[in-house]
């Protein structure tokens, strides 16, 4: 799961934050000050940082200038000042990204993703393979195998089942957070994004058709179970 670290002196912006992100599929720690993010970090590995610029005794850009010297995870900065000076000169010190406060989350939410999906396409593929331009393996569950590229997903008899966009991107979605309760808004923003108009009842209408097209197997009524005021989990082991 994807690690973030919140680091900001205001406990209750930190709380808001975490818990936002929480909800949306991130794992997070919060730290009070620089000297608590660098002891989290010691024991601890992170695949991003959210970090305020103003807080006392040491600064958020005193802390920035530090990790970037020891090629720590990307920084998103959140400041109270949000003067075009203070933006460039955070960039500058090696942030990704710099905002304003008070943010939206959602905003928030949106520039991690972006700045995860950056960071992770520049590394380079394992023993120096590249893998662009290979096509996804297949992904199989319960009898059932989806490729992913070419968008075929075939039923455990071999027939050929057509899916619209919409119920590939949530069975997509679903493939990829196995035996694990997903909120619809989880829902609507791994199939939709975060800038989706779609409000999150929308969900269960999407699931219900997804449910025909797989009642092809005999279980498939368990393929996907809907957990009370929760959401939904995705039942089958999912192989790769």
């Amino acid at each position: 799961m994807t690690r973030i670290l919140i680091v900001d002196d205001d406990p209750g912006l930190r709380g808001l934050i975490s818990t936002f992100l929480d909800r949306h599929g991130f794992r997070t720690d919060t730290a009070s000050n620089p000297l608590e993010m660098r002891t989290k970090l010691i024991g601890d590995r992170y695949d991003l940082i959210v970090l305020d610029v103003m807080m006392p005794q040491e600064d958020g850009l005193t802390a920035l200038k530090g990790l970037s010297a020891q090629g720590g995870p990307p920084v998103i900065m959140l400041s109270a000042v949000g003067s075009d000076v203070d933006r460039i000169v955070g960039l500058e010190m090696g942030a990704e990204d710099y905002m304003e406060k008070p943010c939206n989350p959602r905003e928030l939410l949106a520039r991690i993703r972006t700045v995860l999906r950056r960071n992770r396409a520049s590394i380079p593929a394992a023993n120096g393979v590249e893998t662009e331009g290979v096509p996804e393996q297949w992904i199989s569950f319960a009898g059932w195998r989806l490729q992913p590229d070419s968008r075929v997903l075939l039923s455990p008899a071999g027939a050929h089942v057509t899916l619209s966009d919409s119920e590939f991107r949530l069975l997509r979605a679903l493939l990829d957070h196995p035996r694990r309760v997903l909120t619809r808004d989880q829902l609507l923003d791994y199939a939709h994004g975060v800038e989706t108009e779609h409000f999150d009842r929308a969900i269960d209408v999407q699931i219900s058709r997804l449910r025909r097209k797989l009642a092809a197997a005999d279980d498939a009524s368990e393929l996907i179970r809907t957990v009370r005021n929760e959401g939904y989990m995705f039942v089958p082991t999912v192989n790769r």
